[in-house]
């Protein structure tokens, strides 16, 4: 069951990642980052009274608060590396801090221990990550010039994203939705200051808008799902599948934009599949 949500989390994330990042291609890729944190908000306030659950510690606020620094300084960094450099770099770059951060946290501060199958479907991950966002497109020179653009602001990326898994699955399964609310809450204020520091565009053009608000919903989906599925597995494992969402953007270009996979990118998706059973058969 863990297994199931975490992957679905991925999902989400994915969808989400993928529209907000053709959003970027027409729209400051930080101005971007904040109005699907505005929708994505909206939901998990029309949704939180509605769930049930206990109550919510002061600690399950702490965390979920963390969380939301970590959302939104990932996410506007995220997409400002989109715009900036190629997708097929900045996107693995970023995630490393996403499964790196968690492993460490879970094994060194929360003990948990893990399987030989799960250490290698843990160690099968970061290869496909990389594998499935490769292109074959650009020359040497213009791949050079994409990575020293896009590499600084993914690096930041990775760590609010890496951030933001661990602090989430600090919040106990029966404090309902509001931790997630403020999560979201707080990840639009991280947003809006970094746009002020960067002096950034706050608006977009309304059609782009209604569709970032449309795929910031998706998103907290995404984070719905992936904490119900630290109840269900450790928080490690359920990080860590989660983490495979940069290869639902490549299988979506390739349903939806008419791109086709490379030879990289179909051995990125054998290992993710292989990651995925072996974690599996913890």
């Amino acid at each position: 069951m863990g297994e199931f949500l975490a992957l679905a989390s991925a999902l989400c994330f994915g969808v989400t990642h993928f529209v907000n990042g053709l959003l970027s291609r027409r729209v400051d890729g930080m101005t971007v980052a904040l109005h699907p944190q505005l929708g994505g908000t909206v939901l998990a306030l029309v949704l939180a009274p509605g769930l049930r659950g206990g109550s919510a510690s002061l600690a399950d606020y702490g965390w979920g608060a963390l969380s939301g620094v970590g959302t939104g300084v990932g996410v506007a960094f995220l997409y400002r590396a989109m715009s900036q450099g190629a997708m097929s770099v900045v996107v693995p770059v970023s995630d490393v801090g996403a499964v790196a951060l968690p492993v460490l946290v879970g094994v060194t501060l929360l003990g948990e221990q893990l399987s030989a199958p799960v250490w290698g479907g843990i160690a099968a991950v970061l290869p496909a990550l990389w594998l499935v966002s490769q292109t074959t497109s650009g020359t040497a020179e213009e791949g050079r010039g994409a990575l020293s653009a896009g590499v600084p602001s993914a690096l930041v990326a990775s760590v609010g994203i890496g951030l933001r898994f661990p602090a989430m699955a600090q919040v106990t399964g029966d404090s309902g939705l509001w931790p997630v609310v403020l999560s979201r809450v707080v990840s639009v204020v991280a947003i809006a200051g970094v746009l002020a520091s960067y002096r950034a565009g706050w608006t977009m053009p309304s059609g782009a808008w209604a569709t970032a608000v449309a795929a910031g919903m998706v998103g907290t989906a995404a984070i719905m799902l992936y904490l119900e599925a630290t109840t269900h597995q450790l928080m490690t494992v359920a990080t860590v599948l989660s983490s495979l969402y940069p290869a639902v953007p490549v299988v979506l270009a390739l349903l939806f934009l008419g791109e086709c996979l490379n030879r990289r990118q179909v051995l990125g998706l054998v290992c993710g599949a292989v990651a995925v059973a072996l974690i599996a058969l913890r």
